[in-house]
């Protein structure tokens, strides 16, 4: 117990319980400006992110409306693309090169020739 109670004494004589205390009330102000100053970056990156999105909505809606008057009202009778049936890039490049408009003609023609055969 002597031991303890002069460890104890000592251990009081270096560590200013005062000192250490308004450390840590210090601390724990500047932590809280940190936190707040934190928040209000968040908030303020949040909002100019829902920005960016305001402004893309609003300018797809703009060229919407411009393509309609262009179409006069034909372009919302077409029908929608087809964004999920997309060849992969290995199927693309499998792919035969497309043919022109005037080859696609031609084998038309001779299709309608020997159907006209075979009738």
């Amino acid at each position: 117990m002597e031991k303890s109670a002069s460890v104890m004494k000592s251990m009081q004589s270096l560590v200013k319980v005062q000192e250490i205390s308004h450390v840590m009330q210090d601390m724990s102000r500047e932590m809280m400006k940190a936190g707040i100053i934190e928040e209000m970056i968040e908030e303020t990156l949040d909002d100019q992110l829902d920005t960016d999105d305001q402004l893309e909505e609003e300018a797809q809606q703009e060229v919407d409306k411009v393509l309609w008057e262009l179409t006069a009202g034909q372009l919302g009778a077409a029908p929608a693309a087809l964004t999920d049936t997309l060849p992969s890039v290995g199927e693309a490049s499998a792919a035969p090169p497309v043919a022109t408009a005037v080859d696609e003609d031609e084998d038309i023609s001779e299709m309608q020739q020997r159907l006209q055969a075979l009738r």
